[in-house]
């Protein structure tokens, strides 16, 4: 099952059941169901959501939208993707894929030799894991993704993300971009929350896929892509298969003497590290396409002081 959030000129954000080509609208605020969320919270596992999305369906019968039609910017005049989940909050994974600990440590200018602290960290049983975001500081499909005003080294992360029900149950998958102000966080691991919490950090989307449509977590190919000038400037794979954690154990470490409310999305890293020299500018748009998830695009902006 996949659902998506989107916005209807004179009703405002609805609640959609994606089949094929075609979105049902099964907003029922008379059910308590005026979001994603309400269906997370409400269904608290997979199978609980599926059966109440599956119910409104039935029950509401009103006339389907176009897919891909609500591919598109945001407007007030029409209907458009907006974020899938309005998370109440967002953590991240660092370091699950070898090339990010390489990446890192190389980029730390460690001695040769010598392990590095994210090669220490991968390592690891307590894998890293940080706050990330809030549902205000989260944009949707097509909405700009933000580069802080004093970063000059701000870098896409393409991420499989989890969607946790209660108490902690995955209850679906979505893409998600952990973007990071590298250079910040490479002036000191100790302003690392600067490096990721900020206004426009985290995008996640086109939609929250439940995990019998998703199948094997550990074989989906994650493609990120930059475009500039309308010309791709870097384009990457990499398979979930090279995840060094499970699923599971993260959110389990997530949920150690920490309580999350539903519908909280923990990312879970990125095995994709794109160059320095390709640094987000304003103007460019990157591509997250994720098997069986489809494509988070956003364009990015630089705030300005």
């Amino acid at each position: 099952m996949k659902l998506v959030q989107f916005f209807l000129p004179g009703k405002g954000q609805r609640v959609g059941l994606v089949r094929g080509d075609r979105v049902l609208d099964i907003t029922a605020p008379e059910e308590g169901v005026r979001s994603v969320l309400d269906l997370v919270v409400q269904g608290k596992t997979a199978a609980g959501l599926a059966k109440r999305a599956e119910w409104l369906a039935r029950r509401l019968r009103r006339k389907a939208l176009d897919w891909p039609a609500l591919q598109r910017s945001p407007s007030r005049r029409a209907p458009h993707l907006t974020i899938p989940i309005d998370p109440p909050e967002v953590w991240g994974a660092g370091v699950t894929y070898k090339r990010s600990a390489e990446f890192r440590d190389e980029d730390a200018a460690e001695a040769k030799g010598q392990k590095g602290i994210y090669d220490s960290v991968y390592e690891s049983p307590r894998p890293e894991l940080f706050f990330k975001a809030t549902a205000a500081r989260c944009v949707g499909p097509n909405a700009p993704i933000l580069v802080r005003s004093d970063s000059r080294l701000t870098a896409a992360e393409p991420e499989l993300a989890v969607v946790l029900g209660a108490p902690g149950a995955i209850v679906g998958f979505t893409a998600c971009n952990d973007v990071s102000a590298w250079d910040i966080e490479r002036e000191n691991p100790l302003f690392l929350p600067q490096s990721k919490i900020y206004l426009g950090c985290c995008a996640l989307g086109p939609c929250l896929v439940t995990p019998d449509e998703v199948g094997d977590p550990y074989a989906l190919q994650i493609r990120c892509s930059i475009l500039r000038g309308g010309k791709t400037v870097f384009s990457e794979a990499v398979n979930t298969a090279q995840l060094h954690r499970r699923l599971e154990d993260l959110v389990s470490w997530l949920l150690r003497d920490n309580v999350v409310p539903p519908g909280t999305v923990l990312s879970t890293g990125t095995g994709i590290m794109v160059p320095n020299e390709l640094a987000l500018r304003d103007g460019d748009q990157v591509d997250i396409e994720i098997q069986g998830i489809g494509r988070l695009s956003n364009p990015v902006k630089q705030l300005k002081n």
